[in-house]
């Protein structure tokens, strides 16, 4: 048990809810949040989705102003952390301030990736990752434009989506040989595809952009086969790379993220990191990963809050994830890419579509896009932590309660 103070670079999920967490575990030290962007923490995921419509700042906020007054909680924004002296406990701020930490929580997210294509400096190529550039792309985009999303994840895609029922002609460049392909089986990637090209979106896969065409603004696209598609807007959605520097630069250990142990700790012990930044091993698949979703940092945020306030416990939370794209709602439990096997049930009538993945012959997950019932059942199963074979699935035939009932 600590008694503070607690510094959390980072104000998105991850370092906001480590700060309420902290709170409501009765911490009562000081609090000091510092996050680069202006303005209180904020949801970043319907940036992508519902804030293109209708454009609420207000109905992002975690919190307002009262919250983090009444629970003495320090914010201050648009404010990086320059460098962490790991000997002295202090963080030194860009305005040459130092703040000196009990304990450090790193929750430094991501950025996007950046691409090496001639004419991406153009004007008219955006990038979608902070509220301002949501608030730019709903300025920018007119019905009737023609859009071009280099990038087909789940990013890409919703943005496509979206800016498609808006009115614009979409065409989607990706890379791999489907689109989600890092995070989706082939089943779940046609799905999508077929429902995205019958809204009207091209896709191209297999397909690499060499450069983007246009002297003072983007005109298009030259992809590596020579093919030119005329665009008035380009997007890059080509993912992120986890915020690690700051972390590396201290001697913290890094492998695609901040590598953290079981507790969420550091090779340092005053230091944790959670979240889109941070590496670790997965208990049930025994891989290292870096999961980006909301369930990840808030999860791994009230895990820490525990630690500091006397009550550790392993990080062993099962994954989930979710994408709304044209009115097809994506939802995943476990991680599923590792799976040696996949069934599929469908209901093509009402364009619902499960796959259940195994492993080895155990249960690990399931993707299931407008079929909330068995997402919220696969993901009770997955909790227990119990071993459920693909020979119960069968014995039950798929009856998803009657399994949850057995192992319960």
């Amino acid at each position: 048990m600590i008694e503070g103070p607690v510094v959390i670079i980072g104000t998105g999920q991850a370092g906001f809810q480590t700060a309420a967490s902290l709170r409501i575990e009765g911490f009562e030290g000081d609090i000091f949040m510092f996050g680069d962007e202006p303005g209180l923490p904020y949801q970043r995921p319907p940036l992508s989705k519902a804030f293109f419509k209708d454009g609420s700042a207000d109905r992002l906020l975690f919190r307002n102003q009262d919250f983090f007054e009444k629970n003495s909680i320090n914010i201050k924004d648009n404010c990086s952390v320059k460098s962490i002296d790991r000997q002295k406990k202090q963080v030194l701020l860009d305005d040459g301030d130092t703040i000196s930490y009990e304990h450090l929580v790193l929750a430094t997210g991501t950025r996007n990736r950046a691409l090496p294509i001639a004419g991406s400096d153009l004007k008219n190529v955006l990038a979608l990752r902070t509220l301002y550039d949501a608030n730019h792309i709903r300025k920018t985009a007119k019905a009737g434009q023609r859009v071009i999303m280099i990038g087909g994840g789940f990013i890409g895609l919703e943005l496509a989506s979206v800016l498609r029922e808006f009115g614009c002609e979409v065409t989607v460049i990706e890379a791999e040989k489907r689109p989600m392909a890092r995070a989706v089986s082939e089943q779940i990637s046609t799905y999508f595809v077929d429902a995205h090209t019958k809204s009207g979106i091209k896709i191209h896969c297999n397909s690499m952009v060499s450069k983007v065409l246009g002297e003072a603004e983007a005109e298009g696209v030259k992809l590596s086969d020579g093919t030119e598609i005329g665009a008035d807007l380009v997007f890059i959605c080509a993912g992120v790379v986890p915020n690690s520097e700051i972390a590396s630069e201290a001697g913290l250990e890094t492998s695609n993220g901040i590598l953290v142990d079981d507790l969420l700790l550091t090779n340092d012990p005053f230091i944790s990191a959670i979240g889109d930044c941070a590496s670790f091993v997965h208990k049930s698949s025994g891989t290292l990963v870096r999961l980006e979703s909301v369930q990840n940092a808030a999860d791994q945020a009230k895990c820490i809050a525990k630690r500091l306030t006397g009550t550790p416990k392993t990080y062993e939370a099962v994954p989930w994830f979710w994408s709304d794209q044209g009115g097809k709602k994506l939802q995943i439990a476990g991680l599923t890419g590792s799976a040696d096997k996949l069934i599929c049930h469908s209901d093509d009538e009402n364009g619902k579509i499960s796959v259940f993945a195994f492993e080895n012959g155990q249960f690990v997950g399931v993707e299931a896009v407008n079929m909330a019932k068995n997402y919220v059942i696969s993901r009770k199963i997955l909790e227990t932590g119990k071993p459920v074979m693909l020979s119960d699935f069968e014995a039950s035939d798929f009856d998803l309660m009657e399994i949850l009932k057995k192992i319960s």
